[in-house]
């Protein structure tokens, strides 16, 4: 019953940081959002830096499971035109319901990670099925070895910014700026 009440209070806590803000973020504000008695939170996550390990664990585990679920649904892209479709799906996900939440939290806590180094650890990548795909991708289009992880990381990284800069200013990515990353990443950058 811990490890499920830990999990349901950092997924509220999800929620509130995304509606809330950093400020907004407090053990009290956890309660509500989890329709619990006033005190529940702190009971079980005692400190600030108790809650935002907590969050950021649940955030991590749940971006990780679906990106795997996406990298394990979608066939392998044969072409630039599949990865950029796949990365497409990716940032919608990104920018719509429990997706956008998820976006807004990760952000914040990246923020926070700044001053507090040990939730940067915790946010850090991983892999998974969906990066793994891009990886795969680069290598069947004769990416380098030593080069596959850097535009991997490069690209997944200009991707995140699209979704930043989206968040921010409304709307969805341009499936155009999408392929020209990937064609970028095939390609590597201009000299």
């Amino acid at each position: 019953m811990t490890t499920e009440r830990r999990t349901l209070l950092a997924e509220a806590a999800i929620d509130v940081l995304a509606e809330a803000g950093m400020r907004g973020l407090t053990h009290r504000a956890v309660d509500r959002a989890a329709g619990l008695p006033a005190g529940t939170t702190s009971a079980y996550l005692r400190t600030r830096k108790d809650l935002l390990t907590a969050l950021v664990r649940q955030l991590v585990a749940l971006d990780q499971a679906e990106l795997q679920a996406l990298g394990e649904a979608a066939p392998p892209p044969r072409s630039a035109a599949e990865l950029a479709d796949g990365l497409v799906r990716f940032t919608e996900l990104r920018l719509a319901g429990a997706g956008r939440r998820r976006s807004l939290a990760r952000y914040a806590c990246a923020v926070e990670s700044v001053h507090q180094p040990e939730l940067r650890e915790i946010l850090m990548p991983r892999q998974n099925a969906a990066r793994e795909a891009v990886q795969d991708f680069l290598r069947a289009q004769g990416v380098p070895e030593p080069t596959v992880e850097e535009r991997t990381d490069t690209l997944l990284a200009c991707v995140d910014g699209l979704v930043f800069d989206r968040l921010l200013a409304g709307g969805t990515v341009p499936p155009a700026q999408l392929r020209a990353l990937v064609d970028t990443a095939v390609r590597g950058p201009a000299d």
